[in-house]
Parts: C-alpha cells; sequence; structure tokens
C-alpha cells in the first residue's frame, strides 16, 4: 500500500487553500475541506452554541460520519447541554466525541471551581485549550464556526488559517453575516438555542457568560470586564488575543 505523500508546510498549505476556494461558497468551502488532501485528517468543533447548528447541519448534509468535538467544560448552561442532546439526536451526529478536563488536572488547579475568578485564562487553558489539544491528537485539520462579523479581533478572518501547533483551521462560514445565519436556520427550520431569546448572542461558560446589551459587540458579554476576548483555543496571527476590545 502506497505511503501518502506528506502534507506541506501549514502556512503553505493555508495560502494555496485560500487561493484556490477564496470564491467559494460556504458548503463549498467545507466539501473541498473535507476532501482535499492538502487539508489532511478533520474533524469539526463546535460548542453547541448561538449559532453552531448551522455549520452543525451543513456538515451533517455532506457527511454526518465526520467526528465532532464538544468541549463540556462541566461549568457549561444546563440549557446548552440540554441543546446540545437535541442537535446531536436531530442531525444523527454518528461520532460525536464529548471532551472534558481530566480529573486529576481540575482537582489539582480548580480544587474550589473558583479559577475563573481569579485567572480566567488559566481556567480556559484547563477546561478548554489542554482538553481540546489532545482530543485534537492525531488531526490535521479542524473546522470552526467563526466569522468575521462577531468581533473586531475577527475581521480578517480567512476560510483557512495556519495554527501555531502546525494544524489547519477551517472557517466555512467566515465571511457571512448575521443576516445569512438567521436566514439558514429559517430556511432549513433548526432549533434554536434557548439562551439566544434571553440576550445571549454568544454563549460560554455560565459563570463568564453575560447577556448583551442593544448596539454591543456580538462578545460583549464573553469575559465582560475582563481584558480578554477569546478563550485560549483560538489564535489571531499565532498569537493568543488577550485584550479587550477597547484596548
Amino acid at each position: 500500500m502506497p505511503l501518502e505523500a506528506p502534507l506541506a508546510p501549514v502556512a503553505v498549505r493555508a495560502d494555496d487553500l485560500n487561493a484556490r476556494y477564496r470564491h467559494h461558497a460556504a458548503s463549498a468551502v467545507l466539501r473541498h475541506a473535507l476532501s482535499d488532501a492538502q487539508v489532511g485528517r478533520i474533524a469539526l468543533v463546535s460548542s453547541f452554541g448561538a449559532e453552531s447548528v448551522v455549520l452543525l447541519h451543513m456538515l451533517a448534509m455532506i457527511d454526518r460520519t465526520v467526528p465532532v468535538l464538544f468541549i463540556d467544560t462541566q461549568m457549561l448552561f444546563a440549557e446548552t447541554l440540554d441543546y446540545q442532546r437535541q442537535v446531536a439526536a436531530r442531525l444523527d451526529l454518528t461520532d460525536l466525541r464529548i471532551i472534558h478536563a481530566q480529573p486529576v488536572a481540575v482537582a489539582a488547579k480548580d480544587p474550589d471551581g473558583q479559577l475563573h475568578r481569579t485567572d480566567p485564562d488559566g481556567c480556559c487553558a484547563l477546561r478548554k485549550t489542554e482538553p481540546l489539544e489532545r482530543a485534537l491528537d492525531g488531526f490535521d485539520a479542524w473546522i470552526t464556526g467563526r466569522k468575521r462579523f462577531q468581533a473586531s479581533t475577527r475581521a480578517a478572518l480567512e476560510f483557512f488559517e495556519a495554527d501555531t501547533d502546525g494544524r489547519l483551521k477551517v472557517n466555512p462560514l467566515a465571511h457571512w453575516d448575521k443576516a445569512d445565519v438567521q436566514d439558514y436556520m429559517i430556511n432549513n427550520r433548526l432549533p434554536r438555542h434557548p439562551l439566544v431569546a434571553r440576550g445571549y448572542p454568544s454563549i460560554g461558560c455560565a459563570p463568564c457568560t453575560s447577556p448583551v446589551k442593544p448596539g454591543e459587540d456580538e462578545r460583549a458579554g464573553r469575559w465582560r470586564g475582563a481584558a480578554k476576548e477569546e478563550c485560549g483555543i483560538h489564535f489571531v496571527n499565532g498569537k493568543m488575543v488577550r485584550t479587550g476590545a477597547g484596548q
């Protein structure tokens, strides 16, 4: 059996893929990402948050056997856990992998569950970044639902990104706006996260997510009052985002 050709450096692959698929629609980008040899082994990472069902549905229509990784930080809203089960069953996702932090690590670093108050970056690393890194072992790329309109830090988001760990990140919905998301959900009669109607357009862990006021950035309710905009699993130009929107 012939050996697979080695993948090119991740930055080279990202540039090549963006050049080839720059003018493709979201569904076409996703379809190509699942089959293009320069992408390699791939999984979708989903928070099952406010808009996650769009990309999950799109994936299920193409190939519902693709691994879907869901990080249960054990600090999520009960509504998110219920919604995750509902959506997974509705879309018949056949390889859903629920990821947790290692109990030994949680006991050592956050025994009282209050780390998010004193060190939110450390809490995200413990409950999100480290578990995801373990879950992505063996994959060459992962799919995200990030979009340019969600925050100023994502304004230049491309379909394909070179991550610092040598993997590709694929963002099929990067160029979509809010209306595109809403239209897709309506046209496909997709269930909505129950917290959206209560003022949560971006939903993370319960202690670190608050409702968003009219006119605020979509992610203004994430880590409100802290100099932090990303949980650590996403990077901008190879660096973790640490600054608040006003800095």
